[in-house]
C-alpha cells in the first residue's frame, strides 16, 4: 500500500532537521578552528593592512588662492604706473580687497563703503572726464575711471532715543571670498555685514573699544579677527560667538597699526646673494658691542691675523664693512652717510675712506706685544680708531613692555601679532601666551633719536622683517626671523633705516611687495619704491636707491594694498582722523616686474 501524505511529510521534516543540525555543526567547527588559529598565531601581525587612502579634493576657494603667485618671484625691480583713478567726494581712510582683487572696498569720511569692480575698470574704455581729472588732480596722462558695483552706509550704534548716523570708516577687513566684511566706527563699534550676497546688510555689531577703531586684521583661519583702537587696546574676537577672546594692553598710547605675522610662505628660500646671512669672519660693528671691528662672535687674535693674510681677506672685510652700515641703527641726524644723496658732499670718486681702511687693517695690528721698549706711535693712517659708544635706546614709556631680547623671542610661537603706537613703539605679541603671564610680549629696540608718530607698520611676506614708517621721513627695518634657540643672539635687531629726502615729510604708510624685497613708502609728496633688501649695502649706496611712483602727490596716504599676484597697487589718501592734509582720490597702479 503506498505511503500516505502524512508519512511523506514526516520524512521531509526529519530530513530538514538533519540538514539544519549539519549546518549548525559546520558553523560551530569553523568558529572553534578560527579561535584556535587566533590563539596560536601572532596577536600583532607584522604586515598590517594599510588603511584606505581617501583623496580630499581642495575647495574652489583654496585652488584660487594657491594660484595667486607673482609671475616672477624675484625681479630685479618693478615698474609701477597709475592706470585708474577712483574719485571720491571726501578723503578715504581705509581699503580692503579679496586676494583675487574681485572685490575692492573703500571706506571714506562720509560714512559710506563702496565696492568697486577693478577688472571692469582696468579693462574697460571709460576714461576720466575733465571735471573728474580736475577733482583727482590728474594733470598729465590718461587714466581710466572706476566702476562702482554697490555702496552702503556704515552706521554708528546710537544712544537710546537718538537717530542713526553714519560713522567715518577708519578701518576695513574683508573675507577671502567676499562673503562678509568688517568695518570700524568712530565710537568703537565693529560692524559685520555681507558683501557678495545682499551687499551691505548689517548682521551684527560688536562693541569693545572706547574710541575709533584704527585697524582690523583677520586671523589666518578667518574664524576670528584682531582690532586696534585709539584707546590703546588690541582685541582678539571670536566670530563664532561675537565676543572678545583676549585683550592685549601694553600702555595708553593710541594704536595706529596692527598686522598678523604671515605663516608658511609659499615662496622658496631667498637666493644667497639676496639673503642677510652674515659671513663667518664678521668684523662689522655690532649694536651689542658698540665697537668698530669687533666680531659678533668671539675670535682669537691668531684667527683674525690668518684671515687678514688670506687672499680673499680684503673682499671679505669689504663685504663686512658694507654690512656694518646696514647693521648700525641710522638715526635722524644730519651727519649720517645716508644723507649724501640729498645735499651732502660725498667722497670723491676713488677717494679712500680712511676710517674703514683702518678697520680692515685692525686684525693685522692685533698681535701679542713683546717685552721691550715701548714702540713708537703708529702713523695716523695706521692708527686704530677709538671705539664708538653703543647706541642709546629710547626711554621706555610708562607701563610699556620690556625690550624684546633673543632668549625671550626664541620662546615665541609662530602665531604673532604686531602693533604700532603713535608714540613710535612697535610691540610683538605671542597670541598663544596667556594674558597676564608676564611673557610673550616685547617691544622692538629703537634709538633715543627716533621721533614718535609711527602711523604705519607691516610685515614682510615671509614674516622675517618688519617695516615701520617714522615722522622724520625714515623707515626702520627690523630683522625678526624666528630661528629658534640655536639662532643668532642679535635677533630681533634693527637691521637698517631707509631715508627719504628731508623735504618728503612724514611716512604715513608702508606696504611690502610679494617678492619680500621691495616696499612702497608713502610720504606727503609722493610714493617711493624701495629695494629694502639692497638699500644701503654695497654698490647700492652710490646711486639713487628708490623710484618715484606716479599718481599720488600731496597729502597723507591712509592705506596701500599690494595684491598677492603683484599685479596691482592701490593707494588712498586720508588723515584717518588725525591732523593732516588729504586728497579725494584712490589710485590703482599697474605693477610690471623688471627681470
Amino acid at each position: 500500500m503506498p505511503g500516505s501524505d502524512s508519512d511523506e511529510d514526516i520524512d521531509d521534516a526529519e530530513f530538514d532537521n538533519d540538514v539544519e543540525e549539519d549546518i549548525d555543526q559546520e558553523i560551530f567547527d569553523a568558529i572553534e578552528a578560527g579561535a584556535e588559529d587566533a590563539t596560536d598565531g601572532d596577536p600583532f601581525p607584522k604586515d598590517p593592512t594599510p588603511p584606505s587612502q581617501r583623496s580630499h579634493s581642495l575647495s574652489p576657494s583654496h585652488i584660487r588662492r594657491s594660484q595667486l603667485r607673482p609671475s616672477v618671484l624675484y625681479p630685479r625691480s618693478y615698474t609701477v604706473e597709475a592706470i585708474c583713478a577712483l574719485p571720491h567726494p571726501v578723503p578715504t581712510h581705509s581699503l580692503a580687497a579679496t586676494p583675487c582683487m574681485t572685490h575692492f572696498l573703500t571706506g571714506s569720511e562720509d560714512g559710506y563703503i563702496r565696492d568697486y569692480d577693478i577688472f571692469s575698470a582696468v579693462n574697460g574704455k571709460i576714461f576720466l572726464t575733465a571735471p573728474q581729472r580736475h577733482h583727482a588732480g590728474v594733470v598729465e596722462g590718461t587714466l581710466k575711471s572706476g566702476q562702482v558695483r554697490s555702496w552702503w552706509e556704515n552706521p554708528e550704534t546710537p544712544m537710546p532715543g537718538a537717530n542713526v548716523e553714519r560713522s567715518p570708516v577708519h578701518s576695513l577687513a574683508l573675507h577671502g571670498d567676499a562673503l562678509w566684511g568688517l568695518s570700524g566706527t568712530n565710537a568703537g563699534q565693529i560692524n559685520l555685514f555681507t558683501v557678495r550676497h545682499e551687499p551691505g546688510r548689517l548682521f551684527h555689531v560688536m562693541q569693545g573699544h572706547r574710541g575709533p577703531v584704527s585697524a582690523l586684521a583677520l586671523q589666518h583661519d578667518e574664524r576670528g579677527f584682531f582690532s586696534a583702537g585709539w584707546d590703546g587696546q588690541a582685541l582678539q574676537w571670536d566670530l563664532d560667538t561675537g565676543q572678545i577672546a583676549r585683550r592685549f594692553v601694553a600702555h595708553s598710547a593710541q594704536l595706529a597699526a596692527l598686522a598678523v605675522r604671515p605663516l608658511n610662505s609659499d615662496y622658496p628660500n631667498i637666493p644667497p646673494q639676496f639673503s642677510q646671512i652674515k659671513s663667518t669672519l664678521n668684523l662689522s660693528a655690532s649694536t651689542d658691542h658698540g665697537q668698530l671691528g669687533q666680531p659678533s662672535q668671539p675670535a682669537t687674535v691668531d684667527d683674525a691675523s690668518n684671515s687678514a693674510n688670506a687672499p680673499t681677506g680684503r673682499r671679505t672685510f669689504s663685504h663686512d664693512r658694507a654690512e656694518t652700515r646696514s647693521q648700525l641703527p641710522m638715526d635722524a641726524d644730519a651727519h649720517s652717510e645716508a644723507d649724501s644723496l640729498f645735499g651732502d658732499e660725498p667722497d670723491a670718486e676713488g677717494e679712500p675712506d680712511h676710517s674703514l681702511d683702518t678697520a680692515s687693517t685692525a686684525p693685522v695690528l692685533l698681535s701679542t706685544p713683546s717685552v721691550g721698549p715701548e714702540p713708537s706711535p703708529l702713523p695716523a693712517s695706521l692708527a686704530v680708531p677709538s671705539p664708538k659708544p653703543p647706541p642709546i635706546p629710547a626711554p621706555a614709556p610708562k607701563n610699556a613692555p620690556p625690550i624684546l631680547d633673543a632668549p625671550s623671542y626664541a620662546g615665541f610661537s609662530s602665531n604673532i601679532i604686531m602693533t604700532a603706537a603713535m608714540d613710535g613703539q612697535v610691540v610683538l605679541w605671542d597670541c598663544r601666551a596667556p594674558s597676564g603671564a608676564g611673557y610673550g610680549v616685547g617691544r622692538l629696540w629703537m634709538s633715543e633719536k627716533t621721533p614718535p608718530w609711527c602711523l604705519s607698520a607691516c610685515w614682510s611676506p615671509n614674516g622675517g622683517q618688519i617695516y615701520a614708517g617714522r615722522r622724520n621721513g625714515t623707515v626702520d627695518v627690523w630683522d625678526v626671523r624666528q630661528l629658534g634657540r640655536s639662532g643668532p643672539v642679535e635677533v630681533p635687531r634693527l637691521l637698517k633705516t631707509l631715508r627719504n629726502p628731508p623735504s618728503s615729510g612724514i611716512v604715513s604708510c608702508v606696504v611690502a611687495f610679494p617678492d619680500g624685497r621691495h616696499i612702497a613708502c608713502a610720504c606727503s609728496d609722493n610714493i617711493r619704491l624701495w629695494n629694502a633688501a639692497e638699500a644701503g649695502e654695497g654698490e647700492a649706496r652710490g646711486r639713487m636707491q628708490f623710484k618715484i611712483i606716479p599718481g599720488h602727490h600731496g597729502g597723507m596716504v591712509s592705506q596701500m594694498l599690494a595684491d598677492p599676484g603683484a599685479r596691482f597697487l592701490m593707494s588712498a589718501s586720508g588723515n584717518r582722523g588725525w591732523h593732516g592734509e588729504a586728497t579725494r582720490t584712490v589710485f590703482v597702479h599697474d605693477i610690471k616686474p623688471i627681470v
